[in-house]
């Protein structure tokens, strides 16, 4: 069975209640949806950023209690310096954090889901935009 690791982007369009990610988010099965801890990161700057606002704290709180957050570990760390080397070579960085987040996605065998098209760099990410709908 996949996992499904939230990009930042896709967090958002969830927490936002984009009907082609919620039905996409609904239809896969419990327990395969996961972010980065990088991600978790990521967000919760982006709420402290935007000041209190009730109803987007309980939205948050609901994912999080849906989704697992991946902490960031040893082989994880391991995958990034691999992954950064590889694309620096390529001449193809990513941002500091989209790097971190491919790195944990790739470490765990997850499907990176986004609709960031410079993920596509990334030799062997599994990659679904669930913005796009069939």
């Amino acid at each position: 069975m996949s996992r499904f690791m939230l990009d930042t982007n896709m967090v958002g369009f969830l927490v936002r209640g984009r009907p082609a990610v919620v039905d996409r988010a609904v239809a896969v099965s419990q327990g395969t949806l996961c972010i980065s801890a990088i991600t978790r990161g990521e967000v919760a700057f982006g709420v402290s950023r935007r000041g209190p606002s009730i109803a987007l704290k309980t939205a948050i709180t609901e994912l999080w209690d849906r989704v697992d957050v991946l902490p960031w570990d040893a082989a994880v760390a391991d995958c990034y310096g691999v992954l950064r080397a590889n694309m620096e070579r390529k001449g193809k960085p990513l941002s500091a954090l989209d790097m971190m987040i491919a790195a944990h996605a790739l470490a765990v065998g997850a499907v990176l889901v986004t609709n960031d098209s410079s993920f596509a760099a990334v030799d062997g990410l599994g990659l679904e935009d669930w913005t796009k709908v069939d």
